[in-house]
């Protein structure tokens, strides 16, 4: 579905105009057009491949929607692939941005992303002398709207990390805690997997011998590579703070097996002293201490409760009851 298609000329919009049109504005040398597509056809891609003469390889790898970030460089033009992880009810699902960027052209092309990128378009249409430098400070401005949403989706893993360690130690649910667990690390994981190689990436972006396109703009790639840095200093803190949480609740799992095992030991041990003496005293041998003593009874009984009643507050003075 296509979403806009803009022509620009010094920094300003000129206004949307057709898709039959793009050829004539990419020819002009001050001009840039930036179309937008959202979930295209293959066919409406193959049009555009047409249009702006873009590479097949990566044509192909835009009809997939599902490839890991990457910059690419086919000639003077890139291709990019961003990963935009979005929360839901049931964990992170992962969007896909695509981006193919020319001297004269940005086609943006979306797979599962929502929101879309208009406060982009507002963005760069209200800072002229940066839109100036042509579909390289749009290249920008996407990308960093890109990284900026990766901002909330680990403060929020961070604070679902937090409301699980406090039911590890004010809960008795070790399974739920645990399996909560596993479920952030997998989210962590996703995270992991849409910065880390992006990380690499966005550095050839602004040092060394940067693409044609984005020659004037690599300051703010910098800015890009930082804010990803924080994100995965952020997520390797997240990653830390989960292992150590199934290991404190895998300890308190352990010493609540151990407190169950003493109880079990203690109210046996109360159990086999009672058990031990009416043993003796039925096996039903002729000749034996107290048989005819008329208060060998109650004697038995007093001894059995006595040694139970030490018994149990040596248990209790221990802790073990």
């Amino acid at each position: 579905m296509l979403v806009n298609c803009v022509a620009y000329q010094d920094g300003k919009r000129l206004g949307d105009i057709r898709k039959e049109d793009i050829s004539a504005y990419v020819k002009r040398p001050e001009c840039f057009v930036w179309v937008a597509l959202k979930d295209p056809e293959p066919q409406e891609l193959l049009e555009l491949q047409g249009e702006f003469g873009l590479h097949e390889l990566a044509v192909e790898d835009a009809m997939s929607g599902h490839q890991r970030p990457k910059v690419e460089e086919y000639g003077n033009s890139v291709f990019a692939v961003l990963q935009a992880p979005q929360l839901t009810g049931d964990g992170i699902e992962v969007g896909e941005l695509d981006l193919f960027v020319g001297k004269n052209y940005l086609l943006s092309v979306r797979h599962r992303v929502e929101p879309g990128f208009q406060a982009v378009r507002d963005r760069v249409e209200s800072e002229p002398e940066l839109l100036s430098h042509g579909s390289g400070f749009v290249f920008y401005a996407l990308m960093d709207n890109v990284v900026d949403r990766y901002f909330p989706i680990v403060d929020a893993l961070e604070v679902q990390l937090e409301a699980i360690e406090e039911r590890i130690f004010t809960e008795d649910s070790p399974r739920a805690s645990i399996k909560e667990l596993y479920g952030l690390k997998h989210q962590l994981m996703v995270m992991r997997h849409a910065v880390e190689p992006l990380i690499e990436v966005v550095h050839k972006l602004y040092g060394g011998r940067v693409p044609q396109v984005c020659v004037g703009v690599q300051e703010y790639f910098r800015d890009v590579y930082d804010h990803l840095l924080r994100v995965s200093q952020q997520l390797d803190g997240l990653r830390d703070m989960v292992i150590t949480a199934m290991s404190v609740n895998l300890a308190m799992i352990t010493m609540s097996t151990g407190e169950v095992t003493k109880r079990l030991a203690a109210y046996a041990a109360l159990v086999a002293v009672p058990t031990l003496i009416a043993g003796v005293y039925g096996m039903n041998f002729e000749h034996m201490p107290e048989l005819k003593w008329a208060f060998g009874y109650p004697f038995a009984m007093a001894v059995m409760i006595i040694i139970d009643v030490v018994l149990w507050q040596r248990f209790r003075k221990a802790g073990w009851l």
